[in-house]
């Protein structure tokens, strides 16, 4: 699991038959201190997120397991909404 933040959404006119009704979000992955880490990303939605929250994701073949029986072809996917972080480091 990787923790995002909503930053956008695609709309996408043409695209794969099975990702019909699939929200596609644009995604800024976060180090746990959420400070932006890396390239942003395009995940599909399978919770409902929306602009400025806080996510999970997952990356891989699991990341179409949220749609099953449906195979949708992604490849990143938004898993869960964060509450809240709690980053506690020893010295």
């Amino acid at each position: 699991m990787y923790l995002g933040q909503v930053i956008g959404r695609v709309w996408a006119e043409v695209k794969d038959p099975r990702l019909g009704g699939q929200r596609l979000l644009i995604i800024q992955p976060l180090t746990p201190e959420q400070k932006p880490t890396g390239k942003q990303i395009i995940c599909t939605d399978a919770v409902g997120a929306g602009a400025g929250e806080l996510i999970y994701y997952c990356k891989g073949k699991e990341s179409s397991f949220p749609f099953l029986p449906i195979e949708v072809p992604t490849d990143m996917t938004v898993v869960g909404i964060v509450d809240s972080v709690r980053v506690e480091r020893s010295c």
